[in-house]
């Protein structure tokens, strides 16, 4: 997902997966010049580093939550034999960053990285404001890691409410619905019902609902999406090349 002020190019992205590809089309070939956000290192959100022909003559700064030299920790999935190059010798001007919890400012965003629930590796969810709009972001979530919560869909925990509080749009992993989390909960994700609970209980003006199961339809997708409705917020399924105006 691609963050641009009014006007602007993007200069900030939250993940890093084969998607990345379609921002360089969206950028008309011209070079990037900002920072990428992982929230996490599994492989659907950074094999689209070493194709992202925007940053071929850009500038990127990389960063990933702190778990070690960071240029390491990413080459054991882009190097040889798995991949022929390693992170130094992607093109372009590129830089790895240690990223650790709390408030920090990006390419002159306000960014507040908080760990979330997610097996696997540390993991982050992110907000982001330009100081106009506040988006919240939380790709990966496993919030019934933490108890079933009030509803049976997970914890309403302390990072997740602070992340969405009053934001206005929260973009949620929604790959389950309630009714699959007894058998699929073990994958690491939220249901669709969580994220709008979430939205709600934070006080949120939207919902995307986002990290949708690969082997969904788009009839799919819209039924799930149909069968959240009835929220005072705005509830939607994110889908590719979309583009959400925020209100200033």
């Amino acid at each position: 997902m691609a963050l641009a002020r009014d006007g602007e190019a993007p200069s900030l992205v939250l993940d890093a997966g084969t998607g990345l590809r379609r921002l360089s089309k969206r950028l008309d070939r011209t070079a990037f010049e900002g920072a990428i956000l992982l929230g996490h290192l599994h492989w659907d959100h950074t094999q689209g580093l070493p194709f992202f022909p925007a940053a071929d003559k850009g500038r990127v700064d990389l960063f990933l939550p702190a778990q070690g030299d960071p240029r390491e920790v990413l080459a054991r999935a882009v190097s040889p034999p798995h991949f022929p190059l390693r992170p130094e010798e992607l093109r372009g001007r590129w830089a790895f960053n240690a990223l650790e919890s709390g408030d920090h400012l990006i390419e002159g965003w306000s960014v507040l990285a908080l760990d979330i629930p997610h097996p696997g590796g540390r993991t982050f969810g992110y907000r982001v404001s330009d100081g106009t709009a506040t988006v919240a972001y939380l790709s990966d979530h496993n919030p019934t890691q933490l108890g079933a919560g009030p509803d049976g869909f997970g914890e309403y925990h302390e990072a997740a409410m602070r992340l969405a509080d009053r934001a206005d749009l929260l973009i949620h992993d929604a790959q389950h619905t309630a009714a699959e989390l007894p058998t699929k909960a073990f994958l690491g994700h939220a249901a669709a019902e969580y994220a709008v609970r979430l939205g709600e209980r934070a006080e949120a003006r939207g919902v995307a609902l986002f990290h949708h199961d690969p082997d969904r339809t788009d009839v799919e997708i819209s039924a799930i999406q149909a069968s959240v409705q009835g929220s005072r917020m705005q509830v939607f399924a994110a889908a590719e090349d979309m583009v959400v105006d925020l209100p200033t």
